[in-house]
């Protein structure tokens, strides 16, 4: 009998297929064996009679009237073909010793989890005790995974490979010698050890689904199969010919530009450093991107490494830099499009159907552009979309443009996976600011980065910062606050003092309740950003704005603080509203941004009416603000070099720190997580889960990996609000590829319209989501792909990107 996997896919076809991918991802961290096992077994259950009859029924291949036909739609889901393979291995593996018990719980894990996310090893015990679920899942009984029913049906070249693969050393001793190296480097502590192990185990996990994944996509759409690259990357060279030859065309011709140059030539000279953790402190406006990529694509070919990814931050907008790399790396030519990619939106659900997964990103690419919340969900995020990329991390070099934005309950699980990447993933990480954390001197006893005397690639950081000087900062806070008002008088004047001005606010309302007055002003442009706007909506504003900053034009822009991470626009003053010195210093960069003028003026202001109660964050870094600006006011603080030079960051991040070290290891309260712990402790030592169970049961389970992985994941997603991504019809060509992704039915088709459709996405929250949906505005691109447009233009405001009440004449897209 010919078993079958997918449609036009045997199953042997697709293990094997499976296996050869999964090896290959695996091979980074030389787990190449442990990658093709999994690979090799993860679908062995699809040999049951019950599956076979599904999938058969499913296709075509057995007719309704039947006698053994099954309704397909209604078993969808519910019948197990990911327990044999795992509890194949876990039962060969098991007996070998305390080894073979850790790497046969490992293997099996991410086979047993391999559709749902990883799963709870132990559950965390809320209303019921604490079970151990991994074990319980080994134990499946006969008539549910089919464990001795498809051994026999087995392949013979499954079993060969196999067998072969189960007897090798291998197998056990090199994840052996991978956990003791993790042991060693952390010097047995053991919450960091376990909470590193739980990310092998996820790297693994990775390796597997992206392999599915491929596999399965490439066999239903071979002519896909043919887009993807496979890792078939342009030589590292020919991409840093092409840099070179662009730095090579700059001049000297203003006083900034030979401190660019002198910074992008340490990163340069920085390259040729073994791989590790850098730093690179350069102030705003100092050339990082160009700079940093110059590290990047040396420090790449030098070390016959894999990929850079560029992590730019939640609030952000990344393709103003990658625009700048790609018109660089892929001229036009035969390189368009096969250089440069960015991933900064989530178009598709997490619970995704098959065709939602073959149209998901898996950073196939020699140059990646995401976001940190894309990294962090990689990372830590709950089922396996964003799992199946963290494979791509390893052997990889990451910059992370404006780390300081990092949110505070990551700090010690962002640490401890940085240092796992870096020791164990042969991969190099750079921490891009002007206003550098001190992700080095937290709790070490929780996780802290490893930094080393050679780590930060500028020689003299205080002296650049005093050769970059170009503003004065104002501290204009006043009792009671400044009406709105008064604001906008102040930007006005400072329009015709300076030329233009950027006001910098904290909330959407904020912004658009500035820019509603400042509006009606006459004989100026005045502008408006917030992230409700699409980034081809914002590109367009932004390339206005620089317009007319460079023909002197007066001009004023109102913006969240979306502008502070690393856009280039160079005003005359800045008002921002009182916020983290860390914002008001990026703030800063936004203004006489190339030493044009002999100073620039940063208004430091507090709105009478701004409420900041759900925004954590900024109200927490306004207060130790407040606290600086107050010490430098009464004499009791003299900050060498400014509010914003390195003495006083540094002074403002040890602050802020202590203000919230309770919350570096990402706490979760009995509502959200069934106990109150921490994501830290789920995804190590799971100590309070642990020891629910022995007062349960008398002893402590009888497994090495107890993380509740699957209670954490969801925890970190509810905590974190995700947002969804739904492409708007901004301007026409929104609308026209809302059109032709309404009428594209072939995958590969969709797969490139979905990422020029990336340029007009918005992400909402799940509330605004909801809404949306109430209102009956947001449509599937087609029946049964779960890809959001917006349907009714009058949701899509020309000032202020997407709202969620109508405005104007209807028009409704696609039908």
């Amino acid at each position: 009998m010919v078993y079958i996997a997918h449609k036009n896919h045997t199953l042997e076809q697709h293990l094997l297929g499976v296996a050869d991918k999964a090896k290959g991802f695996a091979a980074k961290l030389s787990l190449d064996e442990q990658g093709e096992l999994i690979g090799l077994l993860h679908d062995l259950g699809k040999y049951s009679a019950q599956f076979q009859t599904y999938i058969q029924s499913a296709i075509g291949l057995i007719d309704e009237d039947k006698d053994d036909y099954v309704d397909a739609q209604d078993l969808k889901g519910k019948v197990d073909h990911s327990t044999a393979g795992a509890q194949l291995i876990w039962n060969e593996l098991s007996r070998q010793g305390k080894f073979g018990l850790i790497v046969g719980q490992l293997l099996s894990l991410c086979i047993a989890s391999h559709h749902s996310g990883l799963i709870d090893c132990i559950s965390p015990g809320v209303a019921a005790p604490s079970i151990d679920k991994f074990t319980k899942r080994m134990g499946t009984r006969e008539e549910r995974s089919h464990f001795e029913e498809v051994q026999a049906k087995m392949d013979a070249s499954i079993i060969a490979r196999f067998h072969e693969l189960i007897i090798s050393p291998k197998l056990i001793d090199r994840i052996k010698s991978l956990i003791l190296q993790i042991v060693q480097y952390d010097s047995g502590n053991e919450l960091i050890t376990r909470f590193k192990i739980g990310l092998l185990v996820r790297f693994l996990f990775s390796c597997l689904i992206d392999a599915d994944r491929i596999d399965t996509a490439d066999a239903e759409k071979p002519r896909a199969a043919r887009q993807r690259q496979h890792g078939n990357y342009i030589e590292w060279t020919i991409l840093i010919e092409k840099l070179e030859k662009k730095l090579a065309e700059f001049s000297d011709a203003e006083p900034i530009d030979k401190i660019r140059r002198n910074i992008a030539y340490h990163c340069r000279d920085a390259a040729q450093r073994d791989k590790g953790i850098f730093t690179l402190s350069v102030p705003t406006g100092g050339g990082k991107t160009l700079a940093s990529l110059r590290f990047a694509l040396h420090h790449t070919q030098q070390h016959k490494m894999e990929r850079i990814i560029y992590i730019i931050p939640y609030t952000s907008i990344i393709d103003q830099n990658a625009d700048v790399v790609r018109k660089i790396l892929e001229p036009e030519g035969e390189l368009r499009g096969s250089v440069v990619l960015e991933h900064h939106s989530n178009l598709t659900p997490e619970q995704q159907g098959s065709r939602e997964k073959v149209l998901a990103e898996n950073w196939d690419a020699p140059v990646i552009y995401t976001t940190m919340v894309q990294l962090l969900e990689t990372l830590f995020g709950g089922g396996t979309r964003g799992a199946r990329r963290m494979h791509q991390l390893a052997n990889s070099v990451l910059v992370f443009d404006e780390i300081q934005t990092l949110p505070v309950n990551t700090v010690h699980m962002f640490c401890n996976a940085i240092n796992f990447l870096v020791e164990h993933c042969s991969s190099t990480v750079v921490l891009c600011t002007a206003t550098q954390p001190l992700l080095n001197s937290v709790d070490s006893s929780k996780g802290v980065l490893k930094f080393t005397k050679d780590s930060e690639i500028m020689r003299d950081v205080k002296q650049l910062f005093d050769d970059l000087e170009r503003v004065k900062v104002f501290n204009q806070r006043k009792p009671g606050g400044w009406k709105v008002e008064e604001i906008a008088e102040l930007a006005l004047r400072e329009v015709s003092e300076s030329g233009s001005c950027l006001a910098i606010v904290n909330t959407k309302k904020s912004a658009q309740a500035l820019f509603s007055l400042l509006r009606q002003t006459q004989g100026m442009r005045v502008f408006h950003l917030s992230t409700n706007m699409c980034p081809a909506h914002r590109k367009k504003i932004l390339a206005e704005i620089r317009g007319l900053l460079e023909e002197k034009s007066p001009v004023l822009c109102v913006s969240t603080q979306l502008i502070e991470a690393g856009v280039d626009v160079d005003f005359g003053a800045v008002i921002r509203y009182t916020a983290g010195l860390d914002s008001i210093a990026q703030a800063a960069g936004r203004c006489n941004r190339n030493k044009r003028r002999e100073v620039g003026h940063i208004h430091i202001v507090n709105p009478a009416d701004e409420n900041l109660d759900m925004l954590m964050d900024i109200r927490v870094g306004k207060e130790v603000t407040e606290r600086l600006l107050d010490d430098q006011k009464s004499g009791a603080e003299n900050f060498d070099g400014g509010m914003i030079a390195p003495q006083a960051m540094k002074r403002y991040f040890e602050y802020y720190f202590f203000a919230r070290k309770d919350e570096m290891d990402y706490p979760v309260s009995r509502e959200i997580g069934g106990r109150d712990d921490s994501l830290l402790n789920m995804l190590s030592t799971n100590q309070q889960a642990v020891a629910d169970y022995a007062r349960e049961y008398n002893s402590a389970p009888n497994i090495y990996l107890r993380q509740s992985f699957m209670t954490a994941a969801k925890a970190f997603k509810v905590i974190d609000a995700p947002t969804r991504g739904i492409i708007v019809p901004y301007d026409d060509e929104g609308k026209k590829l809302i059109g032709e992704l309404c009428g594209a039915f072939e995958v590969e088709k969709q797969f490139n319209l979905l990422r020029r459709a990336q340029q007009f996405t918005v992400n909402v929250f799940p509330h605004q989501l909801e809404k949306l949906q109430k209102e009956k505005v947001l449509h599937e691109i087609q029946d049964g792909v779960d890809i959001l447009y917006l349907a009714d233009v009058r949701y899509y405001n020309e000032d202020f990107g997407l709202s969620l009440s109508p405005e104007g004449m209807m028009e409704v897209l696609c039908g």
